[in-house]
């Protein structure tokens, strides 16, 4: 963050000062494992813990301030209460009395006060979305950007109401560009998203049926979505659209900034030709622009990337890169978050895809393709398994997304099926309706109940993907399975 001392700071989010001013050169943590000398830290409230009860320790760890919603111990610039329309709308676990709320309201100006300064300076800001595909996008663009000046961008999915200002407050007076990533649980939050740090570039990748729970209906999906677009600037602002996605294309109407597009389509001003996938699903193809064509081998695994790659190509290209500066650039991509397409290979030949960080039916679908093309390249004893788990907040599509998958999985010719939980049953029985499966498909209660069977029944060459809703926690399976590959 730049520096601002903490009676800037107060008068940035309407707060009150208590205790010595101090300069904060440091970076802004909720954290006190992260503190260091001259933090600020974010006292927030958990469903354990509230930050506030560690405002001491993290002053003992170097911080020089804290920002709170009442007086702690130590300098702490108090900040002043929401309304009850705004604490509804964010959904911080264990925040029963609102303090949270007005700390993240805090956060949010905050966050804004020293992006609008960093961009007079020069800083241009990316933002994100869609209904899967956000984080690799945002980790393809931040690998592009790298190689054009110093650039920002969250771990991992930080991309709600407390990641998206932590991770602009990353930025500094050095940082050339910063790459944010905006989910949605709901209308008017990815504007709301949008009005705490203004991006001046908006990818939107596509719009599934994740969260329909929450949203209703994928109309109302899109429409969250291209929030985005809706708040681009007309000067200088480009918006990056996926001309294969219908409801994507469509959001073009709905913003005042420069369009652009990009997919396989003819029309597409970012294209790919001629994508070939190798025996580990890693794709190849020939990026298509007004410069020419250039080839691009990634390193990722699944046809899913190429979208992936072509916005990211797009927003470097925006930017002042050559095509033949990004098609190396994609070449040398690897994989940055944990659990999204995570490769590994055990001694004895069994590989694991460790998928599962969280799913819905698009990424599930991917998922499985990938799998498909691993299983059929070059062995024909290895077989393919699905380990996979429930997909969360579908509403009235629960049982029929989960039940094609299932269909999904006998049509792409997966030799076994393990379906964890009794929630995900759709998806074991739509696998024997659409195949007359047997002993195919097994339906398994519980993570340890999965492990024992793949413990009893993997082979050298097996393939194995895992994947489900993060609540599902299905990574578990994965660690055990590569854990007893070492042993």
């Amino acid at each position: 963050m730049i520096q601002l001392s903490l009676a800037e700071i107060a008068e940035v989010v309407g707060g009150t000062l208590h205790g010595p001013d101090a300069v904060v050169t440091g970076s802004v943590e909720f954290d006190t494992r992260e503190i260091g000398a001259g933090s600020l830290f974010v006292a927030l409230p958990g469903v354990r813990v509230d930050g506030h009860d560690f405002a001491a320790a993290a002053i003992a760890a170097g911080a020089v301030g804290v920002l709170a919603a009442r007086p702690v111990d130590g300098p702490v610039v108090v900040v002043p209460p929401v309304d009850d329309a705004h604490t509804r709308s964010v959904a911080l676990t264990g925040d029963t009395d609102g303090s949270g709320a007005a700390v993240l309201a805090a956060l949010a100006k905050l966050a804004r006060h020293v992006t609008d300064r960093l961009v007079e300076q020069g800083l241009v800001v990316v933002g994100v979305t869609g209904s899967s595909g956000k984080t690799s996008t945002k980790d393809l663009i931040a690998h592009l950007l790298e190689q054009m000046g110093p650039t920002v961008a969250p771990p991992g999915s930080f991309n709600n109401e407390l990641g998206h200002p932590w991770t602009a407050l990353r930025a500094t007076a050095d940082t050339r560009y910063l790459v944010l990533e905006l989910s949605a649980r709901g209308p008017g939050h990815i504007a709301a998203l949008c009005h705490t740090v203004p991006p001046s570039i908006g990818v939107v990748l596509n719009v599934g049926t994740a969260h329909l729970s929450e949203f209703g209906s994928q109309a109302a999906v899109a429409q969250t979505k291209g929030e985005l677009v809706e708040e681009l600037p007309a000067e200088n602002g480009v918006a990056i659209l996926n001309l294969d996605d219908p409801l994507v294309a469509a959001m073009a109407s709905r913003t005042k900034a420069r369009v652009e597009y990009f997919g396989t389509h003819s029309e597409a001003q970012v294209r790919a030709d001629d994508i070939v996938l190798d025996d580990q699903a890693r794709p190849s193809f020939t990026l298509v622009t007004a410069e020419g064509r250039h080839p691009v081998t990634l390193g990722l695994h699944g046809a899913h990337h190429v979208g992936n790659a072509l916005a990211a190509a797009a927003v470097a290209l925006n930017l002042g890169a050559s095509a033949e500066e990004v098609a190396g650039w994609l070449s040398t991509a690897g994989r940055r978050s944990a659990r999204r397409m995570e490769v590994t290979t055990r001694p004895d030949g069994v590989t694991v895809l460790n998928d599962s960080f969280n799913a819905n039916p698009e990424s599930m679908s991917a998922a499985l393709k990938t799998l498909a093309t691993m299983a059929r390249a070059g062995n024909p004893r290895r077989r393919a398994w699905a380990v996979l788990g429930v997909m969360g907040e579908l509403g009235d599509n629960t049982v029929s997304a989960h039940d094609e998958i299932g269909r999904l999985a006998v049509r792409l010719d997966i030799s076994r099926l393990v379906v964890v939980g009794e929630q995900a049953r759709p998806m074991h029985q739509g696998a024997n309706l659409e195949g007359s499966w047997g002993e195919e498909s097994v339906l398994v209660p519980d993570v340890e109940a999965a492990i024992a069977l793949l413990r009893e029944e993997l082979r050298g060459d097996d393939v194995v993907l895992v994947k489900a809703s993060k609540a599902a926690a299905l990574w578990r399976v994965a660690d055990a399975l590569l854990e007893a590959g070492t042993k």
